[in-house]
């Protein structure tokens, strides 16, 4: 098995307020009632319980919902590891969606495969009720804001 790298700039304390922050979360991370669990170094684990109003009208997990989600994560795993003030930027990733979800609850597990100054590839398994239903991969820009007056 191929060993994931490890990161000894992870930041605790910055992923400590990620987790306590996912408990007021806004936009589609609060819509959808997404948590964050737990990080580690370059790891994250987060849920999103199934409710009816993300479902399509076959019964279904709405594909978009699962695509959001996987989009958030991809990201946020990236945050502990990155210079105060940095922000990650997902410029593409692919989703093989293998199994339909209606109950339950989501939960994805979220690695980072590789990290520079600019730019980190992420994939991430989301498994519903023990089965594995999703398998991702991305690639995220990494950003420093320019300074005022540059």
């Amino acid at each position: 098995m191929i060993s994931i790298p490890q990161f000894a700039n992870y930041n605790a304390e910055v992923a400590q307020g990620l987790l306590e922050g996912s408990k007021q979360q806004t936009g589609l991370p609060g819509f959808v009632d997404m948590r964050l669990l737990e990080f580690g170094p370059g790891t994250l684990v987060a849920e999103v319980p199934v409710r009816a109003d993300l479902l399509t009208p076959f019964g279904t997990m709405h594909g978009g919902v699962m695509a959001g989600f996987i989009d958030h994560v991809l990201g946020v795993v990236l945050y502990p590891l990155m210079e105060p003030g940095q922000w990650a930027a997902t410029t593409e990733f692919k989703l093989n969606y293998m199994a339909s979800v209606s109950t339950g609850t989501l939960r994805a597990e979220s690695e980072v495969v590789s990290m520079t100054r600019s730019t980190a590839v992420v994939r991430a398994l989301v498994s519903n009720e023990g089965r594995i239903c999703c398998a991702a991969q991305g690639t995220l820009l990494i950003r420093t804001p320019k300074k005022q007056g540059n």
